[in-house]
């Protein structure tokens, strides 16, 4: 897998052998950040990266300028991954978190303009990342909760819900803090 933009455009990502996660693909990634890029800026932005797995989505959005990421991964080995490439990178705003990603929502706080979650597809009920995001209050006023998933799933009932765009195999569903 390759950073797709920005100032670490085309550095390779070597996901360590063996493992179960699923990176997002390069063709995906690229039409993910095209729609960003035209629609909220970047520069400056704070990024919650939960399931981060080989840390291509948190890498793209560092390359393009996000002032603070958090990558969220519970397994063992793409969590000292990710904590290789932070070093390799030299990226003083990444900062990467080994803990179950539900777990995490109960009890973190913090505001961020991007939250983007990437469940592995065989998770059971992965519904609750939403009301568990929101339940936090972890976007800003105008914040973007970003999922990927199969086809297979429907966030179009979800309170927030603005928008799905499918890439090949890659769906995402775009949702904004629910209005009361």
């Amino acid at each position: 897998m390759r950073v797709v933009g920005g100032r670490h455009r085309g550095r390779r990502i070597e996901p360590p052998k063996g493992i179960e996660a699923r990176p997002t693909t390069d063709f995906a990634k690229e039409a993910l950040f095209n729609i960003l890029q035209h629609s909220v800026p970047l520069e400056g932005i704070r990024v919650l990266d939960l399931f981060a797995g080989a840390g291509g989505i948190s890498v793209e959005f560092l390359s393009r300028g996000a002032e603070n990421v958090i990558s969220v991964e519970r397994d063992r080995t793409l969590f000292a991954h990710l904590q290789r490439l932070a070093r390799d990178l030299d990226e003083p705003g990444w900062q990467q978190v080994k803990a179950d990603v539900f777990t995490f929502l109960r009890g973190h706080r913090g505001k961020y303009d991007i939250v983007f979650a990437d469940p592995p597809f065989a998770l059971e009920a992965p519904e609750r990342i939403p009301t568990l995001v929101f339940e936090a209050g972890l976007l800003e006023e105008d914040g973007l909760l970003i999922l990927e998933h199969p086809g297979t799933v429907d966030h179009s009932a979800t309170p927030g819900f603005r928008e799905h765009r499918a890439y090949g195999s890659v769906h995402f569903s775009f949702l904004g803090t629910p209005r009361s």
